[in-house]
């Protein structure tokens, strides 16, 4: 009788154990599960309240050289993290440089806005009447050029060929820095220095070439301003 009594108690509190252990887990789970659904709430508004605020603009790039897709690609990116790290965002769209006869109205045959920008990559050889640099030039407000060859030569000179997106995405960033930044914008630090030798090389491939607090600023002011006379002339009507 005894050893049935304490069969019996032992699995009395096996029992009550194991229903303690599976409540246990269910709230742990209804903990986590709520933990998550808060968390990406809040993540949700983060993202909402910091993306409402950043300026942005659109990017038209036009590519009349051999730089493939993929190079062309590796480049927006890095110059998108080097403008985000402003505080700018960026849409990029790949034009094709015929003009499409489609009847349809593709993005890259919009009338351009106040916060578009023009991003031409072009050979060394073309020549200009306008202020000239090793990294391209750039004619306010909307019209960016910059070099194939001079960070293809960058590349191939340090025997690293695979630095080319990274290069070519940082001279992007700093002839889009001219336009947002106006004339005489150039630093003696960061994206906007006149002139890379092996240092800033360096420097673009760690990721550490990037504007300065006060370059960055401006150029949030100077978006923002662009993006409210195109809201403007869109109330406006377009006209």
């Amino acid at each position: 009788m005894k050893s049935t009594f304490r069969d019996e108690h032992s699995t009395q509190v096996e029992a009550i154990r194991n229903q303690r252990l599976h409540f246990l887990r269910q709230i742990s789970r209804a903990v986590g599960m709520f933990v998550g659904i808060m968390g990406l709430a809040f993540q949700g508004v983060a993202l909402a309240g910091s993306e409402g605020p950043s300026p942005a603009i659109r990017i038209r790039v036009n590519n009349y050289t051999p730089a493939s897709p993929a190079v062309l690609a590796g480049a927006e990116r890095e110059a998108a993290r080097i403008l985000s790290a402003a505080g700018l965002r960026t849409i990029w769209l790949d034009c094709p440089v015929e003009h499409s006869i489609s009847t349809t109205q593709a993005p890259c045959e919009e009338a351009l806005e106040t916060s578009d920008i023009v991003l031409r990559v072009v050979s060394e050889s073309t020549q200009n009447k306008f202020q000239d640099t090793v990294f391209g030039f750039a004619v306010h407000p909307i019209l960016a050029s910059v070099y194939y060859e001079y960070p293809m030569r960058l590349a191939v000179g340090d025997n690293a060929e695979f630095e080319l997106p990274i290069i070519l995405g940082c001279v992007i960033a700093h002839e889009l820095g001219h336009l947002l930044l106006g004339s005489n914008s150039h630093s003696g630090s960061g994206i906007m220095q006149p002139r890379w030798e092996r240092k800033q090389v360096h420097q673009a491939m760690t990721g550490a070439m990037l504007f300065t607090p006060a370059q960055s600023k401006h150029i949030q002011t100077e978006a923002q301003s662009r993006m409210s006379l195109r809201t403007a002339r869109l109330g406006d009507g377009g006209s």
